[in-house]
């Protein structure tokens, strides 16, 4: 059956994505996004399919429409971005979150919540199930975003709990393929556009620290069999890979997979920047019938083609 569907910060990395899914088993879809983080060439291979409508909203305002779903996906995700406006950052996921939720609850549509593994801070339970409170440091500069998403899941469960709201909420952990944007922070992306220059790779700390890295199109799956889950399953639940890397060695191996003459150099720690995050994901195997699929190395090589192929029409400075 042909769903009417929202997807907000649909024109992002992981919006996009999910779009395209969408648009592929036949739904109309709605973009909303207000460009910060997301971008129009995202989208651009899109625009002619006539199920698809883009609009440019900002939901820390109200938006009136009708659909059957709404994918709440809408927040900058990378410390770069989301540190530049830290008050709007706070708005995003929590006024953003109640203006979904209110839509939601007026047309009594299904409504999921992208929240995050940054809602267990700097953890000190390791690797980390949906039962761990967190650790997170609540006047930090990553604040924003960890307190923000941790507010966003409060008001869902409680839209759940007071108007018996159907909601799923997903704890994404690091993720990365093709449309990252190239200048987000992020060690992904970081690295690759650093090799692919033949500039120093930028380690922060001594590069220990550890990371579990999950491949685009394995989470938009999983973000889709949580949303079409049966109405008990409401989460939270983690979607991730649970193959845990230490940076430094993922640096390495982008240097080898890239052929860049690039050499490691190592920079301050940034504040709160957490030293392990590694997922459980055995609900998500449970519940769901989901497990990442794509090799850290399959899912290198796609995106590293694509940050050469962006580097190759001038898309990258």
């Amino acid at each position: 059956m042909t769903k009417r569907i929202l997807v907000t910060g649909g024109a992002g990395f992981l919006g996009s994505h999910l779009v395209e899914r969408l648009l592929a088993e036949g739904h109309d879809v709605l973009c909303a996004d207000n460009y910060f983080t997301g971008r129009r060439a995202n989208l651009a291979h899109l625009l002619d399919n006539k199920r698809l409508e883009a609009l440019r909203h900002d939901i820390t305002f109200p938006l009136y429409v009708e659909v059957d779903e709404i994918y709440n996906l809408a927040c900058p995700a990378s410390p770069i971005h989301y540190q530049f406006d830290p008050v709007q950052t706070t708005k995003t996921s929590v006024l953003g979150s109640i203006n979904m939720l209110g839509l939601a609850k007026r047309l009594k549509a299904k409504i999921l919540l992208s929240s995050t593994s940054e809602v267990y801070g700097d953890p000190l339970v390791h690797p980390q199930t949906e039962d761990y409170r967190g650790n997170v440091n609540t006047i930090g500069p990553r604040a924003c975003y960890d307190e923000g998403k941790r507010c966003a899941e409060t008001l869902f469960f409680d839209y759940h709990r007071q108007h018996n709201l159907r909601i799923r909420v997903a704890r994404i952990f690091n993720t990365y393929g093709p449309r990252m944007h190239p200048n987000d922070g992020r060690v992904v992306s970081n690295f690759i556009v650093q090799a692919l220059k033949n500039a120093p790779i930028s380690v922060y700390g001594d590069g220990m620290q550890t990371r579990a890295f999950c491949y685009v199109d394995d989470m938009i799956d999983g973000l889709w069999r949580l949303m079409n889950a049966p109405d008990g399953v409401t989460g939270p639940i983690n979607i991730g890979n649970p193959v845990e890397i230490p940076v430094i060695e993922l640096a390495r191996r982008v240097i080898a997979m890239t052929g860049s003459r690039s050499t490691i150099q190592h920079q301050p720690l940034p504040v709160d920047d957490p030293l392990q995050r590694c997922p459980v994901i055995d609900r998500a195997r449970e519940l769901l019938g989901w497990n990442p699929e794509v090799s850290l190395e399959i899912g290198l090589g796609r995106t590293i083609a694509y940050f050469d192929a962006e580097m190759r029409r001038g898309a990258i400075a």
